[in-house]
Protein backbone atom coordinates (compact mmCIF):
# COMPACT_ATOMS: atom_id res chain seq x y z
CA UNK A 1 0.00 0.00 0.00
CA UNK A 2 1.31 3.43 -0.95
CA UNK A 3 -0.27 6.73 0.11
CA UNK A 4 -0.36 10.31 -1.13
CA UNK A 5 -0.81 12.83 1.72
CA UNK A 6 -2.63 16.11 1.05
CA UNK A 7 -3.68 18.68 3.59
CA UNK A 8 -4.08 22.20 4.85
CA UNK A 9 -3.40 24.06 8.08
CA UNK A 10 -4.89 22.56 11.23
CA UNK A 11 -5.08 23.81 14.80
CA UNK A 12 -2.23 23.23 17.24
CA UNK A 13 -4.29 20.87 19.38
CA UNK A 14 -4.46 18.43 16.45
CA UNK A 15 -0.68 18.14 16.02
CA UNK A 16 -0.30 15.26 18.48
CA UNK A 17 -2.99 13.21 16.74
CA UNK A 18 -1.45 13.83 13.31
CA UNK A 19 1.99 13.00 14.70
CA UNK A 20 0.60 9.63 15.83
CA UNK A 21 -0.73 9.06 12.30
CA UNK A 22 2.69 9.64 10.71
CA UNK A 23 4.37 7.58 13.44
CA UNK A 24 2.07 4.68 12.52
CA UNK A 25 2.98 5.05 8.83
CA UNK A 26 6.68 4.99 9.58
CA UNK A 27 6.44 2.11 12.06
CA UNK A 28 4.57 -0.02 9.54
CA UNK A 29 6.93 0.98 6.70
CA UNK A 30 4.05 2.27 4.59
CA UNK A 31 5.46 4.31 1.66
CA UNK A 32 3.98 7.80 1.35
CA UNK A 33 4.53 11.08 -0.45
CA UNK A 34 3.40 14.49 0.89
CA UNK A 35 2.04 17.52 -0.94
CA UNK A 36 5.02 19.88 -0.85
CA UNK A 37 3.18 23.07 0.16
CA UNK A 38 1.50 21.23 3.02
CA UNK A 39 4.85 19.88 4.19
CA UNK A 40 6.58 23.27 4.02
CA UNK A 41 3.80 25.38 5.51
CA UNK A 42 2.47 23.08 8.20
CA UNK A 43 4.22 19.80 8.89
CA UNK A 44 7.93 20.51 8.74
CA UNK A 45 7.99 22.88 11.71
CA UNK A 46 5.27 21.20 13.74
CA UNK A 47 5.96 17.46 13.50
CA UNK A 48 8.92 15.16 13.98
CA UNK A 49 9.39 13.57 10.57
CA UNK A 50 12.34 11.95 8.78
CA UNK A 51 14.40 14.10 6.45
CA UNK A 52 14.13 13.86 2.67
CA UNK A 53 10.56 12.58 2.58
CA UNK A 54 9.14 12.17 -0.96
CA UNK A 55 6.93 15.09 -1.99
CA UNK A 56 4.88 16.24 -4.96
CA UNK A 57 4.10 19.81 -6.02
CA UNK A 58 0.72 19.42 -7.67
CA UNK A 59 -1.09 17.96 -10.63
CA UNK A 60 1.87 18.32 -12.97
CA UNK A 61 4.15 15.94 -11.08
CA UNK A 62 1.50 13.77 -9.43
CA UNK A 63 1.03 10.27 -10.82
CA UNK A 64 -2.11 8.77 -9.26
CA UNK A 65 -1.23 5.31 -10.56
CA UNK A 66 1.63 5.18 -8.04
CA UNK A 67 -0.76 5.35 -5.07
CA UNK A 68 -3.54 3.26 -3.56
CA UNK A 69 -5.20 6.13 -1.63
CA UNK A 70 -5.00 9.88 -1.22
CA UNK A 71 -5.23 10.85 2.44
CA UNK A 72 -6.78 14.29 2.90
CA UNK A 73 -6.00 15.86 6.30
CA UNK A 74 -8.30 18.77 7.10
CA UNK A 75 -11.99 19.39 6.67
CA UNK A 76 -14.44 18.98 3.83
CA UNK A 77 -12.88 21.97 2.08
CA UNK A 78 -9.55 20.15 1.99
CA UNK A 79 -11.13 17.22 0.17
CA UNK A 80 -12.61 19.67 -2.34
CA UNK A 81 -9.16 21.20 -2.87
CA UNK A 82 -7.61 17.77 -3.42
CA UNK A 83 -9.69 17.42 -6.59
CA UNK A 84 -7.42 19.99 -8.24
CA UNK A 85 -4.64 17.40 -7.95
CA UNK A 86 -6.33 14.07 -8.65
CA UNK A 87 -8.84 15.46 -11.22
CA UNK A 88 -10.26 12.62 -13.37
CA UNK A 89 -8.15 9.90 -11.73
CA UNK A 90 -10.16 7.19 -9.88
CA UNK A 91 -7.81 7.34 -6.87
CA UNK A 92 -9.84 6.76 -3.66
CA UNK A 93 -9.84 9.67 -1.20
CA UNK A 94 -9.82 9.19 2.59
CA UNK A 95 -10.66 12.21 4.75
CA UNK A 96 -9.10 12.67 8.20
CA UNK A 97 -11.16 15.37 9.87
CA UNK A 98 -9.25 18.13 11.67
CA UNK A 99 -11.93 20.67 10.75
CA UNK A 100 -15.38 21.34 12.11
CA UNK A 101 -18.44 19.68 10.56
CA UNK A 102 -16.87 16.91 8.49
CA UNK A 103 -19.56 15.46 6.24
CA UNK A 104 -16.95 14.16 3.79
CA UNK A 105 -13.90 13.84 6.03
CA UNK A 106 -15.28 10.93 8.01
CA UNK A 107 -12.26 9.73 10.02
CA UNK A 108 -11.85 11.66 13.30
CA UNK A 109 -8.30 12.88 13.92
CA UNK A 110 -8.33 10.89 17.17
CA UNK A 111 -8.62 7.67 15.10
CA UNK A 112 -6.11 8.61 12.39
CA UNK A 113 -3.40 6.28 13.69
CA UNK A 114 -5.81 3.32 13.49
CA UNK A 115 -6.68 4.09 9.88
CA UNK A 116 -3.73 2.23 8.35
CA UNK A 117 -4.75 -1.18 9.72
CA UNK A 118 -8.33 -0.66 8.56
CA UNK A 119 -7.25 0.20 5.03
CA UNK A 120 -4.87 -2.77 4.86
CA UNK A 121 -7.63 -5.12 6.05
CA UNK A 122 -10.08 -3.73 3.50
CA UNK A 123 -12.50 -2.52 6.16
CA UNK A 124 -14.04 0.15 3.96
CA UNK A 125 -16.36 0.76 1.04
CA UNK A 126 -16.24 3.23 -1.85
CA UNK A 127 -18.86 5.94 -2.36
CA UNK A 128 -18.95 7.13 -5.97
CA UNK A 129 -19.92 10.79 -5.84
CA UNK A 130 -21.23 12.80 -8.78
CA UNK A 131 -19.43 15.93 -9.97
CA UNK A 132 -20.56 19.00 -11.89
CA UNK A 133 -18.75 19.99 -15.08
CA UNK A 134 -18.72 23.58 -16.34
CA UNK A 135 -18.69 24.52 -20.02
CA UNK A 136 -18.00 28.13 -21.01
CA UNK A 137 -16.83 30.34 -23.86
CA UNK A 138 -14.24 31.69 -21.41
CA UNK A 139 -11.18 29.78 -20.18
CA UNK A 140 -11.96 29.49 -16.48
CA UNK A 141 -10.58 27.90 -13.32
CA UNK A 142 -7.28 26.94 -14.92
CA UNK A 143 -8.96 24.14 -16.82
CA UNK A 144 -10.11 22.41 -13.60
CA UNK A 145 -13.78 22.82 -14.48
CA UNK A 146 -15.28 20.35 -12.01
CA UNK A 147 -17.04 20.70 -8.65
CA UNK A 148 -18.00 18.08 -6.10
CA UNK A 149 -20.32 20.37 -4.10
CA UNK A 150 -21.82 23.12 -6.20
CA UNK A 151 -21.67 25.73 -8.92
CA UNK A 152 -22.83 29.20 -7.83
CA UNK A 153 -23.62 32.42 -9.68
CA UNK A 154 -23.60 35.46 -7.40
CA UNK A 155 -23.76 39.23 -7.51
CA UNK A 156 -20.40 40.92 -7.02
CA UNK A 157 -19.93 44.69 -7.11
CA UNK A 158 -23.38 45.95 -6.25
CA UNK A 159 -25.96 45.51 -3.53
CA UNK A 160 -28.58 45.24 -6.25
CA UNK A 161 -29.95 41.84 -7.14
CA UNK A 162 -29.11 40.16 -10.43
CA UNK A 163 -31.25 38.31 -12.95
CA UNK A 164 -30.25 34.79 -13.97
CA UNK A 165 -32.14 33.45 -16.98
CA UNK A 166 -31.98 29.68 -16.61
CA UNK A 167 -32.57 26.95 -19.19
CA UNK A 168 -32.82 23.16 -18.97
CA UNK A 169 -31.69 21.40 -22.15
CA UNK A 170 -32.20 24.70 -23.97
CA UNK A 171 -35.79 25.13 -22.76
CA UNK A 172 -36.49 28.21 -20.66
CA UNK A 173 -37.07 27.44 -16.95
CA UNK A 174 -37.18 30.76 -15.11
CA UNK A 175 -35.60 34.16 -14.64
CA UNK A 176 -34.31 34.25 -11.06
CA UNK A 177 -34.33 37.77 -9.61
CA UNK A 178 -32.08 37.15 -6.62
CA UNK A 179 -28.64 37.52 -5.07
CA UNK A 180 -27.56 34.40 -6.93
CA UNK A 181 -28.26 30.80 -7.84
CA UNK A 182 -26.84 27.48 -6.62
CA UNK A 183 -26.63 24.29 -8.66
CA UNK A 184 -25.81 21.57 -6.14
CA UNK A 185 -24.92 17.90 -6.30
CA UNK A 186 -26.23 15.51 -3.64
CA UNK A 187 -22.83 15.80 -1.93
CA UNK A 188 -23.10 19.60 -1.81
CA UNK A 189 -26.74 19.62 -0.77
CA UNK A 190 -25.77 19.73 2.92
CA UNK A 191 -23.67 22.88 2.34
CA UNK A 192 -24.56 26.27 0.85
CA UNK A 193 -27.71 24.79 -0.67
CA UNK A 194 -29.03 23.74 2.74
CA UNK A 195 -28.29 27.13 4.29
CA UNK A 196 -30.34 28.79 1.52
CA UNK A 197 -33.37 26.60 2.15
CA UNK A 198 -32.63 23.83 -0.35
CA UNK A 199 -33.37 20.16 0.34
CA UNK A 200 -30.91 17.44 1.31
CA UNK A 201 -30.36 14.98 -1.55
CA UNK A 202 -29.42 11.37 -0.87
CA UNK A 203 -25.99 10.62 -2.44
CA UNK A 204 -27.38 8.00 -4.84
CA UNK A 205 -30.39 10.07 -5.93
CA UNK A 206 -28.91 10.91 -9.37
CA UNK A 207 -30.18 14.46 -9.19
CA UNK A 208 -29.22 18.12 -8.93
CA UNK A 209 -30.99 20.87 -7.04
CA UNK A 210 -31.41 24.45 -8.31
CA UNK A 211 -31.66 26.82 -5.34
CA UNK A 212 -32.06 30.62 -5.54
CA UNK A 213 -30.18 32.81 -3.06
CA UNK A 214 -32.47 35.40 -1.43
CA UNK A 215 -34.98 35.46 -4.31
CA UNK A 216 -37.08 38.60 -4.81
CA UNK A 217 -40.16 36.52 -5.64
CA UNK A 218 -41.19 34.63 -2.51
CA UNK A 219 -43.01 31.94 -4.50
CA UNK A 220 -39.75 30.84 -6.18
CA UNK A 221 -38.54 27.65 -4.52
CA UNK A 222 -35.69 25.15 -4.98
CA UNK A 223 -36.20 22.60 -7.76
CA UNK A 224 -34.82 19.06 -8.03
CA UNK A 225 -34.01 17.74 -11.51
CA UNK A 226 -32.35 14.65 -12.96
CA UNK A 227 -28.58 14.86 -13.30
CA UNK A 228 -28.97 13.85 -16.95
CA UNK A 229 -30.01 17.41 -17.81
CA UNK A 230 -27.83 20.30 -18.99
CA UNK A 231 -28.46 23.63 -17.24
CA UNK A 232 -27.42 26.87 -18.95
CA UNK A 233 -27.51 30.52 -17.87
CA UNK A 234 -27.59 34.13 -18.99
CA UNK A 235 -26.77 36.69 -16.30
CA UNK A 236 -27.62 40.39 -16.25
CA UNK A 237 -27.76 43.19 -13.70
CA UNK A 238 -26.83 46.79 -12.99
CA UNK A 239 -23.21 45.73 -12.65
CA UNK A 240 -21.30 44.34 -15.61
CA UNK A 241 -19.35 41.92 -13.43
CA UNK A 242 -20.60 38.85 -11.57
CA UNK A 243 -19.10 35.97 -9.61
CA UNK A 244 -19.02 32.29 -10.62
CA UNK A 245 -17.75 29.65 -8.22
CA UNK A 246 -16.91 25.96 -8.42
CA UNK A 247 -16.77 24.70 -4.84
CA UNK A 248 -14.40 27.14 -3.10
CA UNK A 249 -12.86 28.61 -6.29
CA UNK A 250 -14.20 31.87 -7.71
CA UNK A 251 -13.82 33.85 -10.94
CA UNK A 252 -15.28 37.07 -12.28
CA UNK A 253 -17.53 36.85 -15.32
CA UNK A 254 -19.46 39.33 -17.45
CA UNK A 255 -22.89 39.21 -19.05
CA UNK A 256 -21.11 38.05 -22.22
CA UNK A 257 -19.92 34.84 -20.55
CA UNK A 258 -21.74 31.73 -21.69
CA UNK A 259 -22.16 29.10 -18.98
CA UNK A 260 -23.60 25.59 -18.84
CA UNK A 261 -23.50 22.88 -16.19
CA UNK A 262 -23.83 19.13 -16.66
CA UNK A 263 -22.89 15.91 -14.88
CA UNK A 264 -19.21 15.01 -15.34
CA UNK A 265 -18.45 11.67 -16.99
CA UNK A 266 -16.42 10.42 -14.02
CA UNK A 267 -16.89 10.16 -10.24
CA UNK A 268 -14.96 10.98 -7.09
CA UNK A 269 -14.26 7.82 -5.09
CA UNK A 270 -14.72 8.65 -1.41
CA UNK A 271 -13.65 6.01 1.09
CA UNK A 272 -16.20 5.26 3.80
CA UNK A 273 -14.84 3.21 6.67
CA UNK A 274 -16.90 0.32 8.06
CA UNK A 275 -19.32 1.64 10.64
CA UNK A 276 -19.42 5.10 9.05
CA UNK A 277 -23.07 5.38 8.00
CA UNK A 278 -24.31 8.33 5.90
CA UNK A 279 -27.69 8.60 7.64
CA UNK A 280 -26.04 8.44 11.05
CA UNK A 281 -23.67 11.21 9.94
CA UNK A 282 -26.67 13.35 8.97
CA UNK A 283 -28.29 12.84 12.35
CA UNK A 284 -25.11 13.64 14.24
CA UNK A 285 -23.85 16.59 12.20
CA UNK A 286 -27.26 18.25 11.88
CA UNK A 287 -28.21 17.31 15.46
CA UNK A 288 -31.41 15.61 14.41
CA UNK A 289 -33.24 14.14 17.37
CA UNK A 290 -31.45 16.32 19.93
CA UNK A 291 -34.73 17.21 21.57
CA UNK A 292 -35.27 17.36 25.31
CA UNK A 293 -38.30 15.10 24.86
CA UNK A 294 -35.93 12.31 23.77
CA UNK A 295 -34.02 12.41 27.06
CA UNK A 296 -36.75 12.28 29.68
CA UNK A 297 -36.25 9.92 32.58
Amino acid sequence: MQLAIFGKYFKDEKFLEIQHFFDALIKKNVPFSIYRKYYDDCLRNGLHLPNNLPTFNGFEDFNPKEFDFLISIGGDGTILSSLEIIREAPLPVVGINTGRLGFLAGVPATEAALLIDELEKGHYSIDKRTLLELSSNKNMFGGVKYALNDFVLHKKDSSSMITIHTYINGEFLNSYWSDGLIISTPTGSTGYNLSCGGPILYPASQSFVITPIAPHNLNVRPMIISDQNVISFEVEGRSSSFLATLDSRSESISNKTQLAIKKADFFVNLVRMNGDDYLQTLREKLMWGYDNRNFRN
